[in-house]
């Protein structure tokens, strides 16, 4: 992975899941000012519109990456970080398409179901990105010039 594909993944990564957060938080455990209102926070239709509009982002960020990073490390069997990396292609699927189907489902079960499963999937996928990313630093191979002679 290039070091531009790889902040591509990083920034769409900190903006859908940034955003996805602080909606989370309005959304479920914000009081409301006012008890009558439809939002908790006047801000959560922002931060909804927000991680909606970043959503995208994500996905070609991902597909990008998905051939010469995921699934060649996934081919190769490389062990660095296996179990976050395969931990993330395996939620990466229902957490965008979940995503997708809470946006157009007018059923209240259909809706439910979709939240259940897009807010299991991204509370996964979230911290296994942060500590896939953060695994990428502390056990990386060290460089011929790093070597100890």
């Amino acid at each position: 992975m290039t070091r531009a594909e790889a902040w591509c993944v990083h920034a769409a990564g900190a903006l859908v899941g940034g955003t996805g957060l602080v909606y989370g938080w309005m959304r479920y455990f914000a009081e409301p000012a006012d008890p009558f209102s439809l939002v908790n926070h006047p801000a959560e239709p922002l931060w909804h519109s927000a991680h909606i509009v970043f959503a995208p982002l994500l996905v070609f960020a991902c597909a990008l990456v998905w051939r010469d990073h995921v699934w060649a490390r996934f081919r190769s069997r490389s062990r660095p970080r296996r179990r976050t990396g395969l931990v993330l292609a395996a939620t990466l699927g229902p957490m965008i398409a979940s995503g997708y189907l809470l946006q157009v489902s007018v059923e209240e079960c259909w809706r439910t179901t979709w939240l259940a499963v897009h807010l299991a999937t991204s509370l996964v996928w979230l911290p296994c990105y942060v500590g896939h990313h953060t695994l990428a630093h502390t056990h990386r191979p060290l460089t011929d010039s790093e070597v100890p002679h």
